[in-house]
């Protein structure tokens, strides 16, 4: 008996050390459409509004809750929705709420009220922020490789019509949030604004192509590798498109510098993690990648996949960006990341780490402009 008690001390204080904890988050209260179900979205499942891992269940009679079980100690963001953006907690007034905050250094229980959701009060018309040199592409552009339809986002500089020059390209993922408030769920990167400052400051041009997210295929699209928790993983295909079937066109259509020196891919969180892959797999079509709060907690092989690359003799230039709030893993992730590739050579790197920086679009904006003047000379 004593030895079986000291065992389980053992495996307890195993346990502790490693920063292994349990979360238990409560809803007590729901103030409307109290039958739906409710979902935890957070640091802790890359911002899955809809995963069926962290629906909240009855806790007795009208509570609910998650607990979630060996998780590492830090500091986690997180909101309650009821499985999508337009659907997520708000004030009794209807106003947003920031995400919650629990910093995890034992086991510990937070209980919430649900005052509101945003669909309980009707949105006002967002404004259309987009400036004249951004146009729509195609509504229905088709992906042949996974047999859908993608809107398709350009970029011109102010002088592209006058002019008989070729421009670099920037390939970026969620194209919803580049450009234009009225598409963007939590507000956009300005890309087209900031792009416009900064050639009239320095004269440094380039055609940016955004390709909208696939929605609720967000996850499998911008993840090379089967997931356990987010499933079949079609980042393969989604890159093939990229680099097959959208680059071709955009080349045919308007006037571009042709070579990888000349094209580059971007994108935050998934689309950080799939941008770099497009580097990796296709290294004569992309010459370098915005890699902005990467993913790499979802896609672990990808780290080999990059330490077995070979792009020859081609130089390579990769921005990387995290904020120290995003998680324990995120500015760890990113260093072993940057040292794999700074071993390979024929590199040059760029590693912003802002120590407050928080995973939101806003958040973005500055990093897009300092990742532009980096990969456009």
């Amino acid at each position: 008996m004593k030895q079986f008690l000291l065992a389980l001390l053992c495996i307890v204080l195993i346990n502790k050390v490693m920063g292994q904890y349990t979360l238990r988050l409560v809803v007590n209260e729901v103030a409307t459409k109290k039958l739906d179900d409710i979902y935890v979205a957070g640091t802790f499942n890359n911002w899955n509004l809809r995963d069926e891992k962290y629906k909240l269940k009855p806790m007795g009679t009208t509570r609910r809750g998650l607990v979630l079980k060996d998780i590492a100690g830090g500091k986690y963001e997180f909101k309650f929705s009821r499985g999508s953006a337009d659907k997520v907690e708000t004030t009794a007034k209807g106003e947003v709420l920031p995400n919650h905050e629990v910093t995890v250094t034992e086991d510990i229980s937070k209980d919430f009220n649900i005052a509101g959701w945003k669909d309980d009060y009707p949105d006002k018309p967002k404004p259309y922020t987009a400036t004249p040199q951004v146009k729509i592409i195609d509504t229905a552009f088709v992906i042949p490789q996974l047999n859908r339809t993608r809107r398709i986002w350009a970029y011109l500089p102010k002088g592209y019509e006058t002019s008989k020059k070729s421009y670099p390209v920037i390939y970026m993922h969620d194209g919803q949030n580049l450009f234009n408030e009225q598409t963007a769920p939590f507000g956009e990167w300005q890309v087209d604004e900031s792009v416009d400052s900064i050639i009239k400051k320095t004269g440094r041009e380039a055609i940016i192509i955004g390709v909208d997210n696939g929605g609720d295929k967000r996850m499998n699209e911008y993840n090379p590798y089967d997931h356990a928790k987010f499933g079949k993983g079609e980042g393969n295909q989604y890159v093939d498109f990229l680099a097959l079937t959208l680059k071709p066109f955009i080349d045919k259509k308007y006037r571009t510098l042709k070579d990888s020196a000349h094209t580059f891919i971007a994108g935050s969180s998934m689309g950080g993690l799939i941008s770099l892959y497009a580097v990796v797999k296709y290294p004569n079509v992309f010459g370098g990648a915005g890699i902005f709060s990467p993913a790499f907690w979802t896609a672990p092989a990808i780290f080999d996949e990059v330490e077995k690359a070979s792009w020859g003799r081609a130089f390579k230039r990769f921005y990387f960006y995290a904020g120290g709030q995003e998680g324990q893993d995120m500015v760890p992730d990113m260093d072993k990341m940057i040292a794999i590739i700074e071993r390979k050579g024929q590199y040059e790197t760029q590693r912003i780490m802002v120590p407050l920086g928080k995973h939101n679009e806003a958040a973005w904006r500055k990093p897009f402009a300092d990742f532009y003047s980096f990969i456009i000379r």
